[in-house]
């Protein structure tokens, strides 16, 4: 009785530390490097596609988007990664607006724009 118990609780153990140290891995600035198609659904303009791009320089991560037709890239106001998370400030349409992200696989990211609307990202 006594070895069942050892092992069940030296099992368990085993499983917690794994979990634990999954869970305190992070998404390096890298992972958000180049562009993405972010798109912000249920608008009051309807859902809208935003291109934006992010480059990482000195440990510096940048970001750009495009907010029409013309294609001009525009600079974002900041861009911080935290963890998993990226959360990035800019204008858009004379509005002052943050978006954030969160990995959801290699190439797809989930989020939202002001806490408000849905934003779905994915890598082009």
């Amino acid at each position: 009785m006594k070895n069942l118990f050892t092992v069940t609780l030296g099992l368990l153990i085993t499983l917690s530390a794994s979990f634990a140290l999954s869970s305190f891995t992070h998404i390096t600035p890298e992972y958000y490097e180049g562009k993405w198609e972010v798109t912000v659904f249920d608008t009051p303009q309807g859902t809208a596609t935003i291109p934006m791009r992010f480059e990482t320089e000195e440990g510096i991560t940048k970001g750009f988007f495009i907010e029409d037709a013309s294609g001009t890239e525009k600079e974002m106001t900041s861009v911080t990664i935290t963890g998993d998370n990226l959360v990035a400030y800019f204008n858009i349409a004379g509005y002052d607006v943050y978006i954030s992200m969160v990995k959801k696989d290699s190439d797809v990211t989930s989020g939202s724009l002001m806490d408000m609307f849905t934003a779905e990202g994915k890598r082009v």
